[in-house]
């Protein structure tokens, strides 16, 4: 996999390639990262990439002939185009997934007040890392490469990317470390159990209820299999029992609740 990122500021991404799991893939030829300066390309004999909007307003707008001369320069037309842009599309693990499959992507990142609509046309696709507003597309374009790569076979191991949260419109289950008792919360006992079944059953539980309450637009949109609904009751049955259990134990009446 190869990326292109068009950028004014490429040393905004010294540490984000030198670093880490992104650092490893690039030293192991799983992936390459290159960067071009717009600024580069400009045919302005003061250098300049940027100018005042016409019919005015504020700030200032990227021009197009140093993106287009950079973009004709470092593409070729199985090249993937990407704008990072807050008018595009909300980038997710789904799309994360479909950029994967793709050989060679090229990211424009906008600065300053934005760029000369006419680019766009050159491009296949916009993309927004979300509702917010950032100073330039370096740090969504950072995001980008860095989940997309992860998907790139060899860059981390298969069963990290299987179990992941959003794999399956659900969030993940907790980890926990050592020791058994922090500040008296415990690590649950079915995981010292070496029953996998009953920790999948325990985890596949903890997904689901997480997702439902902190995410129930995920949770919505995740189809319950024949399995979860059997896991779902099980689970709230056993913690029923349970409170029976502890309330006969202190020898109080126990209510059902409806």
């Amino acid at each position: 996999m190869k990326f292109i990122v068009l950028t004014l500021f490429k040393e905004m991404y010294d540490n984000f390639l030198s670093n880490s799991i992104i650092a490893r893939a690039i030293s192991k030829g799983l992936i390459e990262v290159k960067l071009v300066n717009i600024r580069d390309y400009t045919k302005d004999k003061y250098h300049r990439v940027d100018t005042a909007p016409i019919g005015g307003g504020a700030g200032l707008i990227m021009k197009a002939q140093p993106i287009y001369d950079a973009l004709i320069n470092n593409s070729n037309p199985n090249t993937y185009k990407i704008i990072m842009d807050p008018k595009g599309h909300t980038f997710n693990q789904s799309k994360a997934i479909e950029l994967s499959k793709k050989e060679e992507i090229l990211i424009l990142c906008g600065h300053y007040e934005g760029i000369d609509a006419r680019i766009n046309k050159y491009f296949d696709e916009e993309i927004s890392i979300g509702d917010f507003i950032l100073t330039g597309g370096e740090l969504a374009s950072m995001c980008i490469i860095d989940s997309v790569s992860r998907l790139i076979n060899g860059v981390i191991s298969e069963e990290s990317i299987v179990e992941e949260t959003f794999n399956s419109s659900l969030l993940e289950y907790p980890q926990y470390t050592e020791p058994y008792d922090f500040n008296g919360d415990k690590v649950p006992d079915i995981l010292y159990s070496g029953n996998h079944k009953e920790i999948y059953k325990y985890r596949q539980y903890q997904r689901l209820t997480i997702t439902k309450k902190y995410r129930p637009d995920l949770y919505n949109k995740y189809n319950l299999t024949k399995e979860d609904i059997k896991i779902l009751k099980e689970r709230e049955n056993n913690i029923q029992t349970k409170k029976e259990l502890e309330a006969i134990n202190k020898g109080k009446k126990f209510i059902k609740s409806k």
